[in-house]
């Protein structure tokens, strides 16, 4: 295996890279993170140039009334962006798949002790209704187990948890919504568009909140191991 540090060989059977000592597992897991934390990045930028190009591609529905309100047109405005979605749920997926790499290694790597098995930090995503509380309590355990954190760190590492799950069960709620909603009348197409500009928010938020969890559980544990 190559090191990620200076590229040369990593024998299977040695733990550090014989050229610059770098610990081979800890150094191939902060490139993971990296990955997951770039992707994510690039989800929050695509989030939030969405709901900007929302309001700005709707701004004439704020000055239209019921008299000169144009069902057609506002189709027309609106209709792309449900196609934006898919292809931000489509980018989510991907992303998905790399973090729950990077999240598997973090359960392994962090120590005990542990309230659920390593298998759920990938089975919790795909069980329903576990699904839905189970994936951030695993992030907050990986996170607090990997440092040593005093009662008020703690709280705050599960706010910022607790804030990241929220805003993605929001967001991915509000633009299955958005893609739902009808514009037959002028009211509908703008709480239309308030729905969508809420759901870019709320995943350029989700994506964010996401970022600085990878953030810290990688450089923990990277440092930790070193």
């Amino acid at each position: 295996m190559p090191c990620a540090l200076c590229g040369d060989i990593i024998p299977t059977e040695v733990a550090r890279c014989p050229a610059c000592g770098a610990w081979a597992r800890r150094r191939d897991f902060r490139a993971v993170g990296v990955a997951v934390f770039m992707l994510l990045g690039f989800n929050a930028f695509v989030a939030l140039g969405s709901g900007i190009s929302l309001l700005r591609s709707a701004q004439p529905l704020r000055s239209t009334t019921h008299d000169t309100f144009d069902r057609s047109a506002a189709v027309r405005a609106l209709a792309p962006y449900g196609e934006v979605f898919a292809i931000c749920g489509a980018l989510a997926g991907l992303t998905g798949l790399l973090y729950l790499a990077w999240l598997w290694r973090a359960c392994g790597q962090a120590p005990g002790p542990h309230r659920h098995h390593r298998v759920w930090a990938l089975l919790g995503w795909f069980v329903p209704v576990v699904n839905l509380w189970l994936p951030p309590r695993l992030v907050y355990d990986v996170w607090v187990n990997s440092g040593r954190y005093r009662t008020a760190e703690r709280q705050l590492a599960g706010a910022v948890v607790a804030a990241w799950w929220g805003c993605l069960l929001l967001g991915g709620l509000t633009a299955r919504l958005f893609a739902g909603a009808g514009v037959d009348s002028l009211a509908e197409a703008r709480f239309d568009m308030h729905l969508g500009v809420a759901a870019a928010a709320l995943l350029a938020l989700a994506a964010a909140f996401c970022m600085v969890t990878v953030f810290q559980v990688t450089r923990l544990q990277v440092t930790r191991g070193e």
